[in-house]
């Protein structure tokens, strides 16, 4: 509709498995590496999956200026900070009396504060009751990481927190484009944040028989539609988006990455954890992004992909792209880069907007790394193995959950 306000990118903050920045991620993204490794939090040996994407080297004291309000959240709500410090840096954006009711935060988790959680419940089997942090509540809600981020910048406006397992990042980054669309905002901060490296994490994932066991070859295990691939890699980060309406952005000579121009949602209604196997609820996502930014499917060049590197659902995902697209599929650049990443659950779609973000502003395609050979269906091109300067003028991503929630997102080259 025309009288909807325009919506862009002006930042974009990324704590990864890769690197810790958003300029060393997409760096190391592009050179390939993989941040997977053994799992270094706790002892592995009794696990079938012994292997994770852990954010290296991070010290929520480089983000923090007062030290007392570390204590106050999880790793999470750190990771969440870390990347809305390189997002908001990035954009420039200043939030004060004049503009701080206008501007929100949708930052979402898919489980929250899970170490505290345990660590917590240890303390209180070993020592009782009255040893329980006053912070513990505050520390694993969902929504601290929206809550402290919107203290910590003065930021008045929108505020809210979706938990939708690993759509959570592409939801959040929706629904503050719909303030700013609607006039509800004109600038909000947005995305997902994740850090469940616990016992109770890997060994619930590795119940349901998700997890990738290739843990002699943890760089490799992650492969998206490889005829290998056998499930995902838990990871742990955040991806923060700083976005504006088009006019104030322009005006303050803000950096654009892209446009945000179309958003979908939709539910599988079919299983709490498997996809539907004919992608059923990825194809009517899509097709709502692509009614909603009014565009025909001809005109996308590229999808950063769910790409999970799970037998079930990177089929599912081929046949709802082949569905939408048509013939156009096969002219289509897909990759996935939780190849890369490892898959950070509720900050993976905040993560990999990021990473459609800023292949919309470099013109640069990230690739699916450790892919050998396709899979049975999997003959789309997958950019595999190195990445690849393009034309691009308009990119989706998609992220799917469990509980058959859907989420996808178009953005638009900014020239």
């Amino acid at each position: 509709m025309t009288d909807r306000r325009r919506v862009v990118v002006t930042g974009v903050g990324l704590v990864s498995p890769l690197a810790i920045g958003t300029d060393a991620t997409w760096r190391a993204l592009l050179a390939g590496e993989s941040g997977v490794g053994p799992v270094t939090r706790f002892d592995i040996t009794d696990y079938p999956s012994r292997i994770a994407a852990e954010v290296d080297g991070f010290d929520p004291k480089d983000f923090y200026e007062d030290r007392k309000e570390i204590k106050k959240g999880d790793t999470f709500v750190h990771y969440a900070v870390a990347a809305t410090h390189f997002a908001m840096e990035e954009s420039g954006l200043e939030v004060n009396e004049e503009n701080a009711s206008r501007v929100g935060v949708i930052i979402g988790s898919g489980i929250g504060g899970l170490p505290l959680i345990e660590s917590t419940h240890k303390t209180v089997l070993a020592r009782g009751p009255s040893r329980i942090s006053p912070f513990f509540i505050p520390g694993l809600i969902v929504n601290m990481p929206a809550g402290q981020v919107s203290i910590r910048y003065g930021a008045r406006g929108p505020n809210s927190a979706p938990s939708t397992a690993c759509t959570t990042g592409v939801h959040a980054i929706g629904d503050a484009y719909r303030q700013i669309q609607y006039g509800a905002a004109d600038a909000m901060i947005a995305g997902g944040t994740e850090s469940v490296m616990t016992p109770l994490a890997l060994g619930g994932f590795a119940a349901m028989k998700a997890l990738s066991t290739r843990n002699d070859e943890p760089q490799k295990a992650s492969r998206p539609w490889d005829k290998d691939r056998d499930g995902f890699v838990i990871g742990e980060g955040a991806g923060i988006l700083v976005l504006e309406e088009l006019e104030l952005a322009t005006a303050r000579n803000a950096p654009i990455y892209a446009e945000v121009i179309g958003y979908g949602m939709s539910a599988d209604a079919y299983h709490i954890s498997a996809p539907h196997p004919d992608g059923l609820g990825a194809k009517e996502v899509m097709h709502r992004a692509l009614d909603d930014a009014g565009i025909d499917a001809s005109e996308v060049g590229y999808i950063n992909a769910h790409g999970t590197s799970t037998p079930l659902g990177d089929i599912g995902e081929v046949r709802a792209i082949k569905e939408v697209f048509g013939e156009h599929a096969y002219k289509l650049a897909v990759s996935s880069t939780k190849s890369s990443t490892g898959h950070l659950l509720g900050a993976a779609g905040g993560l990999e907007a990021g990473f459609l973000a800023l292949a919309m502003k470099h013109q640069i395609l990230p690739a699916t790394i450790n892919h050998d050979a396709p899979g049975e269906e999997c003959d789309l091109d997958f950019v595999p193995n190195t990445p690849r300067e393009v034309d691009l003028a308009v990119g989706l991503t998609n992220s799917f959950g469990f509980g058959g929630t859907n989420g996808a997102l178009l953005m638009r080259r900014w020239d």
